[in-house]
């Protein structure tokens, strides 16, 4: 296909406000620098971004000899992302700006064998509804709604998502929420929105093939090849929680058995120690079982760091993120541990102990990574996705 005048146009755009975004305050110099774009192009460009507010002004700098130099960033108030968090016990809803500081919050609680497709929608657009109220933000002024949910989501307008864990299978999540609401929706599993906001913001940042891990009650993962998610041919790579680690083997939830997310997930680990709470205090019961220094959590360590050294045999990445809020609780006890396993297991260019960390945003990362699909798609579209009311 022949592209156009208007495509390299748009194209060219894109990359500009990619390198604002990601390098912070710039001159037009270092853009042209930076991008390979013209200084002609350059200036053209930053002339229409600032007249549209995607860009502002943000100081000067002296320039060797010559007159201060204008620095140009993008207008963090151009437009607002909704970030969703449908996890085991909750959903969070969050309003971001452009710089990802959190605006708003508000968050409702799940019961255990309460994740009713119906009940999830509700939560979410009455979140969307409150955060936008105590954020001051209009929906004119709301780039789009990413939501990160559990198990695997298929591409497409209905946005079907296939989560064992909760009973959904073939959930058009997404049409329902567009029920609710005009914003454009973006949907994608939680622990590839996790790995996204590690990748951009996190952890992660800088690496160009990651394994980025998130352990809650489950297991996920995010693969980075080449700076991009590998999502495979029907978006369910990176299912680290069912790869085996024993033939037969504990039961899982997906109906398998020998699943690494049996004996490594937050619910396999406080089964295995023969602890029984509600979703709602895992947090608080695993907690209390690190601590202790059991021989679960000694076992724990062992399974996991096989896990991570097949997927660094699999897919020989630079680093590896162990994210989530299980993973971070058992990483910050026992992250030399899990390294001195992995070093154990891996017999093919092994990492250095140095290149498997902890994630670093926190419990938010998955509501900041789906909020990340909607500054994706604004990025991508040069900025051009919706026309937000004047700031």
């Amino acid at each position: 296909m022949r592209r156009t005048v208007r495509d390299l146009r748009r194209g060219n755009r894109a990359v500009l406000l990619r390198s604002l975004y990601f390098g912070g305050p710039a001159s037009r110099n270092e853009l042209s620098a930076t991008t390979g774009l013209s200084a002609a192009t350059v200036s053209n460009m930053t002339g229409d971004l600032l007249g549209e507010n995607v860009i502002v002004e943000a100081g000067q700098v002296d320039s060797d000899g010559g007159r201060p130099r204008m620095l140009l960033r993008v207008n963090p108030e151009y437009g607002f992302a909704v970030g969703v968090d449908v996890g085991e016990t909750h959903v969070r809803v969050e309003l971001f700006d452009l710089d990802m500081k959190e605006r708003a919050k508000v968050e409702y609680a799940l019961r255990t064998a309460r994740h009713e497709v119906e009940l999830v929608v509700r939560h979410i657009i009455a979140g969307i509804d409150v955060v936008l109220a105590e954020g001051g933000v209009s929906a004119r002024q709301v780039l789009g709604v990413g939501v990160g949910v559990p198990g695997i989501v298929e591409s497409g307008p209905e946005g079907l998502v296939q989560a064992k864990t909760f009973g959904w299978e073939g959930v058009p999540l997404k049409a329902l929420l567009r029920e609710g609401t005009s914003l454009p929706l973006f949907v994608d599993n939680g622990a590839k929105t996790m790995g996204q906001a590690e990748l951009w913001f996190g952890s992660g940042r800088g690496a160009g093939n990651a394994v980025i891990v998130f352990l809650g009650s489950g297991i996920g993962a995010t693969l980075v090849t080449d700076g991009t998610t590998y999502r495979g041919a029907a978006s369910a790579a990176g299912e680290l929680g069912h790869v085996k680690v024993t033939i037969g083997g504990r039961a899982c939830r997906c109906g398998g058995r020998g699943c690494l997310e049996a004996y490594a997930g937050a619910e396999g680990i406080l089964d295995r120690a023969g602890i029984h709470v509600d979703a709602a205090d895992e947090e608080r019961a695993l907690a209390a079982l690190v601590k202790q220094g059991s021989p679960v959590v000694d076992e724990t360590i062992a399974y996991l760091g096989i896990g991570l050294a097949n997927m660094i045999h699999l897919f020989d990445p630079e680093r590896v993120v162990i994210g989530g809020w299980a993973g971070l609780i058992l990483g910050r006890e026992r992250l030399d541990d899990i390294r001195a396993v992995v070093a154990d297991n891996c017999h093919v260019h092994p990492l250095p102990p140095g290149a498997i960390v902890l994630g670093s945003l926190g419990p938010d990362a998955v509501a900041l990574g789906a909020a990340a699909l909607v500054v994706e798609d604004f990025l991508s579209d040069s900025g051009a996705a919706r026309t937000p009311a004047a700031v």
